[in-house]
């Protein structure tokens, strides 16, 4: 007899939510448990936030848990929207997807602003990358291509004019 064909008696469920009662109300181990996530990566305040309620911590103590991180330069949500920023510039994703993202992700607007704008010049080299992946540097021919290429750069967040000068140089 095979014991891998073998189905389990009973189904497995696995519940990866914490509830309340399994984690404390302490700033301390808030604290820990929000370092343990930003070793990994950075986060933005809202992001942190929100897994830190998902592991059943309460409200009150990780706002001001995350206050403190904030002081200290621990959480730094400038710090996040450049890695951020860079790394999906990097993947051809253009300034206006970059911006709808971060928003998102609750970084305030001054900071994106800010962030987009130290960007700006290398933001068509991008698009030039970008074109070329996908099309292979053939510019279009026609009315049709042209809004087809187009429509794709735009689902990748540049804007008309950045496009527009793109195909002005071929």
């Amino acid at each position: 007899m095979v014991l891998s064909r073998m189905k389990p008696a009973f189904p497995v469920v696995m519940n990866w939510t914490r509830t309340p009662e399994q984690t404390s109300a302490e700033p301390a181990v808030i604290r820990a448990k929000a370092l343990e996530l930003l070793a990994r990566r950075e986060h933005s305040r809202l992001e942190l936030r929100q897994k830190l309620l998902q592991r059943g911590f309460p409200a009150e103590p990780i706002g001001l848990v995350l206050e403190q991180l904030a002081a200290e330069r621990l959480l730094d949500e400038g710090r996040y929207a450049e890695l951020y920023a860079c790394s999906r510039a990097d993947k051809g994703y253009g300034p206006l997807r970059i911006a709808r993202e971060l928003r998102e992700r609750g970084v305030p607007e001054e900071i994106v602003t800010a962030t987009l704008a130290m960007l700006e010049d290398s933001w068509p080299a991008k698009l030039r990358d970008l074109h070329h992946k996908r099309f292979k540097s053939h510019y279009p021919a026609d009315v049709a291509g042209r809004m087809q290429q187009t429509r794709v750069l735009r689902q990748h967040g540049f804007t008309l004019d950045q496009i527009k000068q793109l195909f002005a140089t071929d």
